[in-house]
């Protein structure tokens, strides 16, 4: 049963597409498992650039099918102009399929998502405003939209009055908003009935099949470890659980199924939204990594925030997620610095702690405490092994793997689909 689950092993935007584009070649089924549309994707097939939001990474991949699980909010207007998108340029979209337990992102949820943002002011959490916590609240709650909720009217208005009982009562009492008529969302959301209809699936089914049938399942996660509801940097994080425990709940398949887990890894680290960041870069170093790593939201369009490596991080996550690889991206961003900090500890109230710290408040206050590695000048982007790579290079790659406590089996040299060395197998 060769199940992989593929994530972010920091903040996000670490490279996840491209590695599960990588790996979707040699897999038959690519499953996102939670998120929605405030997660972003950039591959790199040829020249072609393609940037993906909602979809599996592994729709661009032939013959391999992408999965839309049942812990993914999907918004149904951005699945259908990404699907249009991607027709239009040639891809085949005809075998995607969606959970019908998978909760829809409502006009309402929008809405509620957008003012409550600008309310909160400086308190604000730094959402994409695009529905996702509000649909995920719902989802608890339950008064939750569901896919399979669009093809019986009846409970869909049932569902749809729950919900709105309270948010039109917050909406106008507390925004001055006016109150969202239940009639016109319904109408709404019965309008993708239909067009949803070819792709909704028992997707816990297909993919336990697929696995007792040896299918090879790759699991991608949509944000970074430290974003995760439960173990992230709380409360300037996600709404659902991107860790390797979400795999098994947001696609139905049980943890003795998952044989690796693979964690996405830049040769530094970034950041999109607020919340603390200890080797964050404010001077010319932040800018050049920011310029020469194109760092960009592929979702918001907003510049990330950039940082030199973080080892405590990086082992954090090799523990919260039982991590057995890393995938380390963006090495070659790097290339040109005489000296690369690299931060292997903190400082806390002059003490030293080389874990990440429980406490919200002690985390804020942290300083980081740095190595200095040798640089590299080499062009690295045609290395096509690890003995390829500057001596400086190697020894990078070498000192991350052993602060972070898993093996670095892969390595991005340049963003093309073909610019990565590969020194161990994940299948």
């Amino acid at each position: 049963m060769p199940a992989l689950v593929l994530l972010g092993a920091q903040w996000g935007d670490e490279g996840k597409g491209k590695a599960t584009d990588l790996l979707g070649g040699s897999v038959d089924y690519v499953v996102r498992y939670q998120g929605g549309n405030n997660a972003g994707h950039t591959v790199v097939v040829g020249d072609q650039k393609y940037a993906l939001h909602l979809l599996p990474s592994g729709i661009l991949s032939p013959g391999c099918t992408p999965v839309i699980g049942n812990g993914v909010v999907v918004d149904p207007s951005v699945l259908f102009s990404e699907l249009n998108g991607l027709n239009e340029r040639g891809v085949d979209t005809s075998k995607l399929l969606i959970s019908g337990n998978a909760h829809i992102i409502t006009p309402y949820n929008v809405t509620v998502d957008k003012v409550t943002e600008r309310f909160l002011g400086k308190r604000k959490i730094g959402t994409t405003g695009r529905g996702i916590g509000p649909t995920y609240a719902d989802k608890i709650n339950r008064v939750g939209i569901r896919v399979q909720d669009l093809y019986d009217e009846s409970i869909l208005t049932q569902k749809v009055e729950a919900a709105l009982d309270v948010k039109n009562q917050i909406l106008t009492k507390l925004y001055n908003r006016r109150a969202i008529a239940i009639d016109q969302v319904v109408e709404e959301l019965l309008a993708y009935a239909d067009k949803l209809a070819p792709y909704v699936a028992d997707t816990v089914l297909v993919l336990n099949q697929a696995l007792e049938q040896d299918k090879v399942v790759l699991f991608e996660g949509g944000q970074g470890t430290l974003l995760d509801i439960d173990h992230g940097t709380y409360p300037f994080v996600t709404s659902s659980n991107p860790t390797a425990g979400g795999a098994c709940t947001g696609a139905g398949v049980g943890p003795t199924k998952i044989s690796r887990v693979i964690g996405i890894l830049k040769a530094y680290t970034t950041r999109v939204g607020s919340g603390p960041f200890p080797t964050e870069l404010f001077d010319k170093d932040g800018e050049a990594l920011r310029r020469i790593g194109g760092e960009r939201g592929v979702t918001t369009g907003r510049d990330r925030r950039c940082g030199w490596f973080d080892a405590v991080i990086a082992r954090y996550a090799t523990r919260v997620n039982g991590l057995t690889d890393f995938f380390l991206t963006k090495l070659d961003v790097l290339t040109g610095w005489e000296e690369i900090p690299v931060c292997v500890a903190y400082e806390i109230d002059g003490r030293r702690v080389e874990e990440l710290p429980y406490s919200q408040s002690d985390f804020h206050h942290a300083k980081p405490v740095y190595e200095t590695l040798p640089g590299w000048s080499e062009d690295i982007t045609k290395a096509k092994s690890f003995s390829d790579l500057p001596k400086n290079a190697q020894n990078y790659v070498k000192a991350l793997e052993e602060m972070s406590g898993a093996q670095i089996s892969a390595i991005g040299v340049g963003p093309g689909r073909d610019e990565t060395i590969e020194i161990n197998s994940f299948l």
